[in-house]
């Protein structure tokens, strides 16, 4: 689609929705009470925001000439675990008052998770949906409450703008200019987007991959020509330091390797993980290549390659699993009119905001001794990603045309809300 058609498209929606004030009146209102009731639950509830705060420490490590690596911040003692070309872009935060930053964070956030609904829905084919105001709206209202994006605020993290980089990239038609080159930039901030390169090289989109990986080299090489000693402690020792991150077995935890860790009641799963881990990793990028290949559908081909990044990272917080909001829709664009697709995506919008993990009684070492059935409340990301690339696996080994798989097409079956009438020009 043509940046004219964009722009036109944005127009015509932008005209119905001022043509229905009382849809837009509705999601304006949603998003307002949903935004006050946060507010309201700062208030009641200290929220931390503590990443914020790494962040802007690294950004003053970096403008200073400071040890990058070598502080530590908040009560908890956070270090920086970011390759320092994210440093250089943290630098901004080191310019306001710290209680402005996190007001600032918070309204960011809630405005890129609107573009992550936007982009999730165009890449689904829900693509009047994704330029319609009061959808936005009220969709954003309701996704704040989603456990990944609840966390992501509360914490002041930026998986949300990875994520919209991400998807803004990969969802460009294959030939695009620079197509990939985002996604190079998104792994030199944080390295496990690095992932979709690959993606890109398996699926035969090989310039892509190359432009993906020539832009991780440029983060690379502004990293180590403006911090050359950070670069070198970096990429020879502190990214090797997995356990910098954080303490693998806590609920907080919902990679393959948490799961493992609480199920098998260590701290260290050592080989088992690492073979699961491998395991995987070619399971998921095999899935992720069938999708694309054999069934043409890139966007479920991206969210094969991103579930199986959090499955295989060592850590992957809950805040990480934002790419939930893409799932939904992709979900919601498969369902149609049958009543158990609908029935499925109610149920994993539950569990993204269930919060099941913080129910159970984890601190300490507690979640290390976790009965059998709280397990599964413990671990509901990786189980569902797991269930999620057996799903896609069946479906893709199955005959394209043979009904009862996730999709009886081959392609995105347009929404059934998108039917135009006779005198509508096609939006592109």
């Amino acid at each position: 689609m043509s940046a004219a058609d964009g722009t036109g498209t944005w127009r015509r929606t932008w005209a119905r929705s001022i043509a229905s004030p009382g849809r837009l009146a509705i999601g304006a209102a949603l998003l307002v009470l949903s935004c006050a009731g946060l507010y309201a639950l700062s208030l009641a509830v200290q929220l931390p925001m503590s990443d914020i705060e790494v962040y802007r420490a690294e950004g003053q490590a970096a403008a200073t000439g400071g040890d990058l690596y070598g502080f530590t911040v908040t009560k908890w003692a956070l270090p920086a675990t970011y390759p320092p070309f994210a440093a250089l872009l943290f630098i901004p935060t080191t310019w306001v008052s710290l209680t402005t930053l996190k007001i600032t964070c918070v309204m960011a956030n809630a405005a890129l998770l609107a573009l992550l609904i936007h982009l999730s829905c165009k890449a689904a084919g829900l693509r009047r949906y994704a330029y319609s105001a009061p959808l936005l709206l009220g969709t954003t209202a309701l996704g704040l409450w989603l456990e990944p994006v609840f966390q992501t605020l509360v914490f002041g993290q930026i998986n949300l703008a990875l994520t919209c980089l991400v998807l803004w990239d990969l969802s460009r038609p294959d030939g695009a200019r620079f197509k990939g080159f985002a996604t190079g930039l998104a792994a030199g901030i944080k390295l496990t987007p690095a992932i979709f390169a690959v993606y890109l090289l398996i699926t035969g989109r090989v310039k892509a991959a190359f432009t993906a990986l020539a832009g991780f080299a440029v983060s690379v090489l502004l990293g180590a020509l403006v911090l050359p000693d950070a670069s070198v402690d970096f990429w020879t020792r502190r990214m090797f330091e997995t356990k910098r991150v954080g303490k693998v077995w806590i609920v907080d935890n919902q990679s393959l390797q948490g799961l493992l860790a609480r199920l098998l009641r260590t701290t260290e799963p050592g080989l088992w993980w690492l073979a699961a881990a491998l395991v995987t990793a070619a399971a998921g990028l095999w899935i992720a290549r069938r999708c694309h290949r054999n069934r043409g559908l890139d966007l479920w081909g991206v969210l094969a390659t991103a579930v199986t990044a959090l499955l295989v990272s060592p850590i992957s917080w809950s805040h990480h699993w934002v790419w939930c909001v893409p799932l939904l829709a992709a979900l919601i664009a498969h369902a149609r009119r049958d009543r158990w697709r609908w029935a499925l995506v109610a149920a994993i919008a539950v569990v993204f905001t269930a919060r099941s993990m913080w129910a159970l009684h984890h601190r300490g070492t507690l979640a290390l001794h976790l009965p059998w059935w709280q397990q599964p409340l413990a671990s509901p990301y990786p189980l569902l990603g797991l269930a999620l690339l057996a799903a896609l696996a069946w479906w893709t080994l199955r005959p394209a045309g043979r009904p009862g798989g996730l999709l009886a097409a081959r392609q995105v079956p347009a929404p059934r809300t998108d039917v135009r009438r006779p005198t509508e020009a096609p939006t592109g």
